[in-house]
């Protein structure tokens, strides 16, 4: 039986191979979550390399991002995997270092961007402000700059964070066992593509929808009119009682 092209009978072969694409989804999520983590951390650091006014730490910074940035994933990926790993211990640590540090390359060189615009949009007065007090400049920058920077990143890493999940599919080019291999896998048994990789790209939805939702939530924590349910309960009180008083 066809629809619109698809053989309904082949989804019943493809749910023989959900172990597959369960182990797929987890590795895939394995390879953003280190990925983006490090990628994070590792932002961080260049990110304020960007901003430094030393020469020695600014310019490697801004190298790094320009070469990540500038350049194709999946060349970065082939070259970390075939290249960078066995030349540096000799032989291959499989799928997951490789695809797990192309990633996070990659993740800190956009982060990092993030991170520098979201230090320079913070008002200079509130540095200078902290400096007058006699707080020395990277402890302004701890409990000053970057939490009220990080309000307006949050955005842009979700959004970094979504787009990191859907590129970690090019790894499925050094034969990691993610969620598009699964799909290869099944198109290539059957040799009908529209059944398998359709069900890829709607479990990629499924994610990227979680993940939104998510930051969504996020942003909702941390933006400046958030109120506790427990804040919002004392003022309502407050303000009931208030209006008690006047009556």
């Amino acid at each position: 039986m066809e629809f619109l092209g698809l053989r309904i009978e082949m989804f019943e072969n493809i749910w023989s191979y959900r172990e597959l694409f369960i182990r797929g989804i987890w590795v895939t999520l394995a390879l953003t979550a280190v990925g983006y983590v490090g990628g994070f951390i590792l932002g961080l650091f260049v990110g304020l390399g960007k901003l430094s006014k030393r020469k020695w730490i600014y310019y490697p910074a801004k190298y790094y991002v320009d070469f990540f940035r500038g350049t194709p994933l999946l060349v970065q990926i082939l070259l970390i995997h075939t290249a960078l790993i066995p030349s540096m211990f000799g032989h291959s640590l499989g799928f997951f270092v490789s695809g797990s540090v192309a990633l996070m390359l990659n993740s800190a060189a956009y982060n990092a961007e993030i991170i520098r615009a979201g230090i320079q949009s913070i008002d200079k007065g509130q540095m200078e402000a902290a400096r007058s007090l006699g707080m020395p400049h990277n402890t302004a920058m701890k409990l000053i700059i970057l939490p009220q920077a990080f309000r307006r990143m949050i955005p842009p890493l979700g959004n970094e964070l979504i787009a990191l999940l859907k590129d970690s599919s090019l790894v499925t080019v050094i034969a990691a066992s993610d969620l598009l291999y699964a799909g290869k896998v099944v198109a290539g048994a059957y040799s009908r593509f529209w059944e398998p990789y359709l069900t890829v790209a709607i479990l990629y939805l499924i994610l990227t929808f979680i993940f939104g939702k998510f930051i969504t939530y996020i942003e909702n924590r941390f933006s400046n009119s958030y109120v506790p349910s427990s804040r919002r309960s004392i003022s309502s009180n407050r303000r009931s009682r208030i209006g008690g008083d006047n009556q």
